[in-house]
């Protein structure tokens, strides 16, 4: 069973010692060792701070684009210094960070001058946008929450940390802890989906995974959940927009997969770009502050988003730049991202009394005890070993991994029965589309360091499954955006001529990630032309999706024969596609994200609340909740997602129907494959609270359990419920869980299931 709400020490107070407890606390429910705060690393600190100029402070709390190494990815070109400059800047101890290059040679020469040429010799931290994977690309965090499997989540994230760290990185920016409920929104494929459970679960993995068991290690990296908070809540989806939500939206659903974050072991954050109810959150120190450290007893450090200090001046929100830095190290954020606002301002905002030393100080420790956790003043070489740059990187071990989970990562949305296709028989095959041979959008967003050549595309793995190269037909047929003369022309000769056609369309990767939502979620008209065509051939069409976020569907692709949803899979794509087509691998990924019927739903998300007029089963729709223009429900709803074989659950059980208050309940179900074959399959446990103080949502996932299965084998699996898990944000802000009646669900997405009811009761009998 998984819990989302682990026990976080709280902060009352930001003195010394109440942080560097904290940072122990935090260490060792990480496994890291008790010596990783050593009396000496403690001693160096104090020393450290007592002999820094008030320069050199705000330096440990500058992060700048590294210059050194030969790559950085594409960010808005401000403030971007040649390696002379920087050099210079290292020498004088005004850089703690630098971030997103990669290469140990080039970070070693960094670390010469931080170590040998600065006056205290402050080693440098190494970051780097590391999302889902460095040179070997694992699936985008979307696709890969489709596995609804954290143990995978840890794994991969075990091997982008193995790899990572063997390039010179000492931290990611990564995960995104971001619940996404608008699928306009770009940043959707970077995150987990839209539910908070889920998302909590994936997040706490995936930190496990990148920080290992011990901060110390050559190839632990430390995590930055991002973004902090609620930015996927940013008005119609639209990048770096306005967020203005309740108190109770806020604690319940964003929040909570960053309580997640910090039970798991993470030391430093990102503030998010976005306002929230009209304060930026890089200066609401009530977020960063308050919530963030007294609340959430959160220990380490808090980065800028790439330049959003200096963004609050375009708020509205700071006068100037001097005034965006006084605002923002107020609030709590302890590292500038680029700008240079802190390096530039902090020392004369120090020494007129605006911004206290002792506010200063806070930062600058917070950051030398996450860099004393690491290891970096013992051993500043960590991480920086070319014998490992060698032999860590893109091995064979990570490229099996990521055509594992790239194959469960697919969706299997639809599937009349040509699927699986034989290829024994060998089916004639007609590839079709602006993806069946292109290597330059396997990858997906946030996968700057890899190596599009190296990619294998749908058109490699099919050939490679199949006995005869002949058998296999590929015409591009259009291109992403617009047609090709005598394109369509081509595909339909070649499906007429074939068994099956496999259609592979959706977006490119440039049409998902930072600055890219959309106002139609939909397939690019030139693409959707393509796909009615093909249907009217009367061939069996089995669409290929490659997309970042939910698709509203029409026409051709929806009413295809058979629908996967395949995102952007990554290095081993090709081969994961040609895996599940051909029945290597049974599908068993599951939806993270509800694919709505049209656009104008959006956002849709499956656990909305009902209204006082909604639509119920086959009942009345006149002066109900609904759109006039399409059914009020997803065309495939979260969770969903079939199989090559058909399980059935049966026997729900409770232990009991009355939930005590300091007491739990076991849940039970029978599931059993009825099918022909070996397969996977994901039960879902969801709740309903019937009647509370604050309206609650339809349905709430508690709880999953993956479990495969021979044909004809069963199982019975159990779930335990406590009243905790019936908990809500209520009245002042607090959580809590009201007696009565509550509805319970096992199934296998989140419409339908197996039901049942219990009832919580009070420790003492009474009215609710």
């Amino acid at each position: 069973m998984h819990s989302t709400r682990p026990s976080s020490p709280h902060l009352p107070e930001l003195d010394r010692r109440g942080l560097l407890g904290a940072i122990i606390a935090s260490a060792l429910c990480l496994g890291v060792p008790r010596r990783a705060l050593a009396a000496k690393d403690i001693a160096r600190v104090d020393d450290l701070i007592g002999r820094m100029t008030i320069e050199e402070k705000a330096g440990q709390m500058t992060c700048l684009a590294d210059s050194f190494r030969p790559f950085n990815p594409p960010n808005p070109s401000v403030g971007i210094q040649d390696e002379k400059r920087l050099a210079q800047e290292i020498r004088k101890g005004r850089v703690g960070c630098l971030f997103n290059g990669i290469g140990v040679a080039g970070a070693r020469r960094a670390q010469e001058m931080a170590v040998k040429e600065s006056r205290l010799g402050i080693p440098l931290l190494f970051a780097a946008d590391v999302v889902h994977g460095l040179k070997t690309i694992f699936p985008v965090p979307l696709g890969e929450a489709a596995a609804f499997d954290p143990e995978l989540a840890e794994r991969t994230a075990r091997a982008m940390a193995i790899e990572a760290t063997a390039a010179g990185l000492h931290l990611t920016f990564a995960p995104m802890a971001d619940v996404a409920r608008d699928q306009r929104w770009g940043r959707v494929v970077e995150g987990s989906g839209e539910d908070v459970t889920l998302t909590g679960m994936l997040v706490a993995a995936k930190i496990r995974g990148f920080q290992g068991r011990d901060l110390r290690r050559e190839d632990s990296m430390l995590a930055c959940p991002k973004h902090f908070a609620a930015y996927g809540a940013v008005a119609a989806g639209l990048e770096y927009g306005s967020v203005d939500i309740s108190d109770e939206s806020l604690r319940e659903t964003h929040l909570p997969p960053f309580e997640a974050a910090f039970g798991a072991g993470a030391l430093t954050t990102m503030a998010a770009f976005n306002e929230i109810n009209g304060v930026p959150a890089t200066a609401d120190r009530a977020l960063l502050t308050d919530i963030l450290r007294t609340e959430m007893g959160f220990t380490g450090f808090v980065f800028s988003d790439y330049t959003a200090d200096e963004e609050l001046v375009a708020h509205g929100f700071a006068e100037d730049d001097r005034d965006a830095a006084r605002l923002a190290v107020l609030a709590g954020v302890d590292m500038s991202m680029q700008s240079g606002l802190y390096i530039r301002y902090l020392p004369e905002l120090v020494k007129s009394g605006a911004v206290p030393m002792a506010t200063v100080d806070v930062a600058v420790r917070r950051i030398l005890y996450v860099k004393a956790a690491m290891g970096l003043f013992e051993n500043p070489w960590r991480s920086l070993d070319e014998k490992a740059e060698a032999s860590r990187i893109a091995t064979p071990a990570h490229r099996a991994l990521a055509r594992e989970a790239a194959a469960r990562s697919i969706v299997l949305l639809k599937n009349d029965g040509v699927l699986p296709l034989d290829a024994d028989k060998a089916p004639k095959i007609a590839l079709i589309g602006p993806f069946a041979e292109d290597r330059d959008n396997l990858y997906g967003p946030w996968a700057f360091y890899g190596d599009p050549g190296k990619g294998v595309d749908i058109a490699a793995g099919i050939r490679a499954a199949l006995p005869a190269e002949n058998r296999l037909a590929v015409v591009r047929g259009c291109n992403i955006h617009d047609g090709i003369n005598g394109g369509i022309a081509s595909a339909v000769k070649a499906a007429k001529a074939a068994d099956v056609v496999l259609l592979a369309i959706g977006e490119a990767q440039d049409m998902s990630g930072e600055a890219q939502s959309r106002t139609a979620i939909e397939i690019p008209a030139a693409q959707q032309e393509l796909a009615n065509a093909l249907a009217a051939t009367g061939k069996p069409v089995v669409v290929l999706l490659r997309h970042g976020r939910a698709l509203a569907l029409h026409d051709g692709v929806a009413n295809a024969s058979a629908v996967l949803a395949t995102w952007f899979l990554g290095s081993e794509a090709g081969h994961a596609i040609a895996d599940v087509l051909f029945g290597k691998v049974d599908p068993s990924g599951k939806l993270p994200v509800s694919f709505p019927w049209e656009s104008g739903q959006e956002p849709f998300f499956y656990d909305r609340k009902s209204t006082g007029r909604p639509v119920l089963g086959q009942g009345s729709t006149e002066y109900k909740a609904r759109y006039t223009t399409t059914d009020n429900s997803a065309r495939y709803p979260f969770g969903h997602g079939l199989g090559y074989t058909r399980f059935v659950l049966d026997r729900l059980r409770l232990s009991d129907t009355a939930l005590r208050w300091d007491r739990s309940i076991d849940v039970s179900v029978r599931i059993t494959n009825e099918g022909p074959r070996s397969g996977s399959e994901v039960v879902q446990l969801y709740i309903r609270d019937r009647v509370a103080s604050r309206t609650r949502p339809i349905r709430e996932l508690k709880r999953i359990e993956r479990v495969t299965l021979d044909p004809g084998a069963s199982r019975t699996l159990r779930f335990t419920l406590s009243r905790s898990d019936l908990e809500f944000v209520g009245a002042g802000n607090r959580r809590i869980a009201e007696p009565g009646l509550f509805d319970l669900w096992v199934g296998q997405s989140s419409a339908g299931g197996l039901h049942a009811q219990f009832t919580l009761y009070a420790e003492q009998a009474g009215e609710r």
